[in-house]
């Protein structure tokens, strides 16, 4: 009985270090993710701001298009984009 006992509590540690494993690691691959879009979105407004000046088109690549960029990705990109080349 004691060997049952035993064995129920390991399994219900193994899940519960399973659980608590998934619920940590949430949080950092959204982080990531933004980071990831970021330095993607950096790169972007860069090209598109130095290719622009040919056509007359300047992009500011500031703190806010970068958190723009990051937070919404590639659309992001384009919204500054043409924020940029309406205003």
């Amino acid at each position: 009985m004691e060997t049952l006992s035993s064995l129920l509590m390991l399994a219900a540690s193994i899940v519960f270090v399973v659980l608590l494993i998934k619920v940590l690691f949430k949080p950092i691959k959204g982080i990531l993710k933004f980071i990831f879009n970021a330095v993607l979105g950096y790169i972007l407004l860069f090209v598109i701001s130095f290719f622009g000046e040919f056509i007359g088109l300047t992009i500011d690549l500031s703190v806010v298009n970068i958190v723009i960029a990051g937070l919404l990705g590639v659309p992001g990109v384009i919204l500054v984009t043409l924020a940029s080349f309406l205003f």
